[in-house]
């Protein structure tokens, strides 16, 4: 049995999962991992991609758009016996899976997490700082886990067929499976994020859906902590219904619209508005529908 299995789950970003499997067969750690894509749907020339990255990766399809099932799909081919998880928008260091490997030891009830570093481009790559450091349980930007582990708890939740949030019902299983979560700061990870890389329209749209996730996810979970982590309690949407106030949406919308300035921190500051408004409306939305 390999050590290690990297899982990736992408969809039409073939220049992103190009980038990322070019570094993945510069690891220290060849001959001791695979990678399985989980194609999701492309359309692209992701396929390609996949193939040229052979024999190190090898490529599952699901048509299905749903990160989750794309995963789940991914982790039942995979051979190893740690689960690394990263996006197709990553550039893993030389040292990232072997840093995954050396923080599991021999343990079988360990989630490793490491930091992530967002950078414009490869050109602008740097080392982790006190910045980076998360205290999130389990993000499959940069995540390992034995599959034992995952597949006793199931594996991610396909009802979670939107973007956001699978990977956070995730860990709350598996902590309650009584997997303790490391942080390794030498297994970080760079996560490639470009200025103009999403319009507006796509951010609102994906706080939208973030937003109806969470409410699927406070309504599996209705703990305080998940009501916390997502942002479904009283005092928040009284900030919400504050600072998103119908005039003021109007003035982040001409704000983060106006010509010239969509690099502002401003127009930034709008866009982000926009957006926490687009997500909060969702949440309380899909709140009322499963109450009714």
């Amino acid at each position: 049995m390999l050590d290690a299995t990297v899982v990736i789950a992408t969809r039409d970003r073939a220049d992103f999962l190009r980038a990322c499997l070019a570094r993945l067969t510069r690891q220290s750690a060849a001959g001791r991992f695979d990678v399985v894509v989980a194609d999701n749907g492309s359309s692209d020339a992701t396929s390609d991609v996949i193939r040229a990255a052979g024999p190190l990766a090898r490529g599952v399809y699901v048509a299905e758009p749903n990160r989750g099932k794309a995963r789940n799909v991914g982790i039942a081919q995979a051979g190893g016996r740690i689960i690394v998880f990263c996006d197709d928008d990553t550039l893993p260091p030389e040292r990232f899976v072997e840093m995954h490997l050396e923080a599991h030891g021999e343990s079988a009830d360990r989630v490793v997490s490491g930091p992530i570093v967002n950078v414009p481009d490869d050109a602008h790559l740097r080392p982790p700082s006190a910045a980076n450091y998360s205290r999130a349980f389990f993000c499959t930007c940069n995540a390992s886990v034995p599959k034992a582990a995952l597949d006793a708890v199931g594996g991610f939740d396909e009802k979670f067929d939107l973007y956001g949030w699978e990977d956070t019902d995730l860990g709350v299983r598996l902590r309650a499976h009584g997997v303790k979560r490391t942080f390794a700061w030498g297994a970080y990870i760079y996560h490639v994020k470009p200025p103009s890389a999403m319009t507006l329209a796509r951010r609102v749209a994906l706080a939208r859906e973030k937003g109806e996730m969470a409410a699927r996810f406070v309504r599996k979970s209705p703990t305080w902590p998940v009501k916390l982590a997502t942002g479904a309690y009283g005092a928040n949407f009284v900030r919400a219904a504050i600072v998103g106030a119908p005039p003021l949406r109007r003035l982040y919308e001409h704000l983060a619209k106006s010509d010239g300035a969509m690099d502002s921190p401003l127009a930034r500051a709008a866009a982000d508005a926009l957006a926490d408004a687009a997500y909060i409306d969702a949440l309380r939305a899909a709140l009322r529908r499963s109450d009714g």
